[in-house]
């Protein structure tokens, strides 16, 4: 594909068979809720799995987070932000695997399978059928993709929990905003960064199957994600018993690396390394602080960062933010803009370097902006093929694929079962 996404063509059926992908020919089963889950399968779809997102009769729960019309039915609006993104390239089934005869279903579908992903307790796992055990019992050489809270092992393993408990419990929450209270960021970096470790985690255990042919158990756990991230400031914790406290945006570690206001708004300037601070004493015109043993390195630096910051903001207080970014690009010293949400999706390189896609859905007053596949690849098609699912749009055609005739899908229904 070329280094530019293409957009889905205006709309597009979700059932438009996927144009290849260096994982075209396998197929994968999302049990997965909210983010962790599917977002690893959507990963998977961006790179051509045939991916069926498998949800109760009535919708999950994460279908409807953020509703863009609130109030409305699915396929009308109801759908939510959250699920747009996340349920690309994917087709809808309805199931309840608790029932008799979805049980029977999901047997059949997991035949079919060669990853199935649920970020589901274990406990849950069990009473659906789709442990490691029961899902060999089936297909013995099934890659099963599981995300918890904790991680096995702790005596918290068998806890819930979200985005924001791990941010709170890796030390970042602590760490973030003034000191007055802690403060969670509002991406969640947790969910999205261990969903990106389970696709990972997914991609080498199909290429081990290659090798072996062998299936096995992928686990990812967002507390695992959250320390990893978090990681190289509990090693200096541990190491040197710094014992830092929040500094709101000016960095610790090196400096000047904070948010400053500017004339007319704000701009993140990001000073790390000795050649970059002599290109910003150059520009602040205070040559001179080469030579003091406050600056002499990056941690001098960040350790009299309070200094940095305040002479970069009075020489930004003069300037415009368009004024102040072109002086430090012209020095080549890394700063941005403070965006509004707003802002981002109208910043001219946001949209000329096409990391949005805009996808039609039914009910949608117009295309969202969809961010594909986030990375690129010269010799492999990946991206957006296909808008996200209506609720059980490919029922009927999935299990026709099974086996099952109109007349037994029909019985499913009245059932229950789907």
């Amino acid at each position: 594909m070329s280094d530019t996404p293409s957009p889905a063509p205006a709309g597009t059926p979700a059932g438009t068979p996927a144009c290849g992908g260096p994982l075209a020919g396998l197929r994968v089963l999302d049990f997965g809720r909210y983010i962790a889950g599917p977002f690893c399968a959507t990963l998977l779809a961006d790179m051509g799995a045939d991916v069926v997102r498998v949800e109760r009769r009535d919708g999950s729960e994460d279908r409807y987070v953020q509703p863009i019309v609130p109030g409305a039915a699915p396929g009308e609006g109801g759908e939510g932000s959250m699920f747009l993104q996340m349920n690309r390239n994917k087709k809808s089934i309805t199931l309840d695997p608790m029932h008799d005869a979805g049980r029977e279903v999901v047997q059949r579908l997991v035949k079919t399978a060669d990853v199935v992903v649920a970020n589901l307790p274990p406990a849950t796992l069990t009473r659906m059928g789709l442990d490691l055990d029961s899902l060999r019992a089936v297909r013995e050489d099934v890659i099963l993709t599981t995300v918890s809270g904790f991680g096995r092992g702790g005596p918290d393993s068998e806890k819930t929990g979200f985005d924001g408990v791990f941010q709170a419990m890796s030390g970042a929450a602590y760490l973030s905003g003034f000191g007055d209270a802690p403060v969670k960021s509002y991406a969640a970096w947790v969910d999205f960064g261990t969903a990106a470790f389970a696709a990972l985690g997914t991609m080498a255990a199909l290429m081990e199957r290659g090798k072996s042919g062998k299936g096995q158990m992928v686990e990812g756990a967002l507390l695992g994600t959250a320390l990893t991230y978090f990681n190289f400031h509990l090693i200096e914790q541990q190491l040197r018993g710094t014992d830092r406290e929040a500094s709101g945006n000016r960095s610790q570690y090196a400096g000047p690396a904070d948010s400053i206001r500017t004339k007319d708004g704000w701009i993140f300037v990001q000073v790390l390394g000795t050649p970059l601070f002599k290109r910003w004493a150059r520009l602040m015109g205070e040559e001179h602080w080469l030579e003091d043993a406050r600056f002499k390195d990056d941690l001098s630096r960040g350790d009299h960062g309070e200094i940095l910051s305040k002479r970069t903001a009075e020489w930004a207080a003069e300037r415009t933010t368009e004024e102040a970014l072109a002086e430090l690009e012209a020095a080549r010293i890394p700063a941005g803009p403070v965006l509004k949400p707003a802002d981002v999706l109208t910043h001219r390189h946001v949209n000329e370097a096409g990391f949005f896609t805009p996808v039609e859905f039914p009910g949608m007053p117009e295309p969202a902006p969809v961010t594909g596949f986030p990375v690129r690849m010269t010799e492999s098609d990946v991206g957006i093929r296909m808008r996200p699912p209506l609720l059980g749009e490919h029922t009927d055609d999935v299990l026709a694929s099974l086996g099952y005739s109109a007349d037994e899908i029909a019985a499913l229904r009245d059932a229950g079962a789907i």
